[in-house]
């Protein structure tokens, strides 16, 4: 096993940022479903089992992000695979969720069709919403989230304190990338019934999780997370949720 303390070796630098290229990949890869091929209408009666198909494919993907996160796997896999913990978990989270969106079914209907204007409206809203991703991802260090940072150990003569950053988005909610993922996948001209069932299982496995999320951050940040919560109280939503 290699020592967590020493840099990491030519292998794992390889591994780690192929997987953020496979982070990217999968990133664009449903960006290109969605507003193509979820996009299509699809004609017939509403299947049933293509819903639950649909249903299940996305919650094994949410499954194993949650698995992920709990800080006994995290450990044991620090252990086991130091320095590429993190893009072990992002070769999977990649390969799952471009699995997703390449099995997900057409699913036949029509939730609603915006007129011209809205549908303007409604695409600056979804390019808001990856703009916001993408920004809010940068401000909490998006290398970190590839897996590429965790290549090199930290510097054991610097004291670390950890503080949330309160800056742009962050200063409103406090999870932006969330939001931005609520405004893509929400904001469309025309919501087919196949965007409308990957919209609302992925925004309620949101839900679902940004308490658990939260939960786990507070148990290894303590103080840190809790002051952060009282500078942003708002989740998701500026000034409501």
């Amino acid at each position: 096993m290699q020592d967590p303390g020493r840099a990491a070796t030519p292998t794992a630098r390889l591994f780690a940022w192929i997987g953020a290229g496979l982070f990217v990949l999968s990133l664009s890869y449903f960006l290109y479903s969605y507003l193509t091929a979820f996009g299509r209408r699809a004609d017939g009666p509403l299947n049933a089992a293509a819903v639950v198909w649909n249903v299940v494919l996305f919650s094994g993907f949410a499954l194993h992000h949650s698995v992920f996160a709990r800080q006994p796997v995290r450990r044991m896999l620090a252990r086991a695979l130091p320095h590429v913990e993190r893009s072990f978990y992002v070769w999977i989270a990649s390969l799952l969720f471009i699995a997703v969106c390449k099995l997900w079914l057409p699913l036949s209907g029509t939730i609603w069709e915006a007129g011209r204007a809205a549908s303007i409206i409604l695409l600056l809203l979804q390019i808001g919403g990856i703009a916001l991703s993408v920004y809010s991802a940068a401000l909490i260090n998006i290398w970190e989230l590839a897996g590429v940072s965790q290549l090199d150990p930290p510097d054991p003569h610097s004291a670390h304190t950890m503080e949330f950053k309160t800056r742009g988005p962050y200063g409103l909610v406090r999870h932006p990338i969330y939001l931005g993922w609520f405004l893509i996948v929400l904001s469309v001209g025309t919501m087919t019934m196949t965007r409308f069932v990957f919209a609302v299982v992925s925004c309620a496995y949101i839900l679902i999780a940004i308490p658990l999320e939260e939960r786990s951050i507070r148990t290894s940040a303590g103080e840190a997370y809790a002051r952060y919560m009282k500078l942003v109280p708002r989740k998701l939503i500026p000034g409501l949720y």
